[in-house]
This record gives structure tokens, sequence and C-alpha cells, in this order.
């Protein structure tokens, strides 16, 4: 099948994984109403929060991903949903509304990439000298802390085994 671009596998990730604690950070977190730098904290103070990276604003495979977890209404597990890219809050405060995600947690905005890179899961942008993004991953973070489920894509385009993902929010 001609996909019209090129599957490209993508070096092995020194990632958080299931157990560890999740890097604390603090960035603006756009929702449907506003911005405001929020900490990880913060968020888990109400709960779990299933913490998504995705490749900047307007990509594909972000549509794709917040389509598909907005159609699945994972927020219904109790967890709160929040993105995290290197797109600016202007560019998250489009996808909101163009993705219909407002009942989200709302999406971190990380314009330098230092949180995807506390996570483990930065990569250079091909093409693009001195540019960095998210490689697609999921990471389901308890109350405490710690990381119950991780998944990082190995090659680009890939995208998260969804009902694995329901499966690990339905066993919290």
């Amino acid at each position: 099948m001609d996909l019209g671009f090129d599957v490209v596998d993508l070096p092995d990730a020194d990632h958080v994984a299931e157990g560890d604690e999740a890097p604390e950070f603090t960035r603006p977190l756009v929702n449907d109403e506003y911005w405001e730098d929020v900490a990880l904290s913060d968020l888990l103070g109400d709960g779990p929060v299933l913490l998504v990276f995705t490749t900047m604003d307007g990509a594909f495979p972000a549509t794709y991903v917040w389509n598909e977890l907005r159609d699945r209404s994972v927020e219904e597990y109790g967890v709160q949903v929040a993105g995290v890219s290197i797109s600016s809050p202007y560019e998250h405060k489009t996808t909101v509304a163009d993705r219909d995600i407002g009942h989200f947690a709302g999406l971190f905005s990380d314009p330098q990439n230092g949180v995807a890179e506390a996570y483990g899961v930065s990569h250079d942008v091909d093409g693009m000298a001195g540019v960095s993004e998210p490689r697609p991953a999921v990471f389901l973070v308890g109350a405490d802390r710690t990381v119950e489920y991780a998944w990082v894509a190995s090659e680009w385009p890939e995208f998260p085994d969804y009902d694995e993902v329901e499966a690990a929010l339905a066993d919290l």
C-alpha cells in the first residue's frame, strides 16, 4: 500500500517506564476558555492523568490521536486527559476547538520540548535543524505520580493501541 510517505524507524528511546515516578513539570495548559501555568502535580491533585505526547498541532498524527481519544470518551474512565506538544498556546486553542476536546484537561504548550526530554520521548524533526518534538507517547500517571502505563512510538507515524490504553484505564 502506498501511503504517500515513508514509515521511519525511530531510534530506541530511554523513556519513563511503568513503575517510574513521572517527572514533574509546569507549562501553560490550554483549555477551551483560557490558558495558565499548571503543574502536573496540580492536575494529579484531582486524580490520575492520561498524559498524551503528540507531534505539532495540525500534523495528521496529532489530529488522529485527539479524534480517537475524543470518540472513545476516555475521560469517562475518571482520568484527566492532557496533551503535550511543542505547539504554542494559540495553536493549542485552535486544536481544542477544531478537535472538540474542550472537556479534556487541556493541552500543555512546551515549545522548547523540555517535557518530552524529561520523559525521554524527544526526537529531532527531519529536515528542520535545531527543531525537536515529542514522539507520540502515552503515559497513564496515577495520583501518586507513579506511571501506571507507558507506550512510546518506535516508528513514525505510529499510533497507540487504543484498546490497550482503555484496558489500562479500566484497571485503575
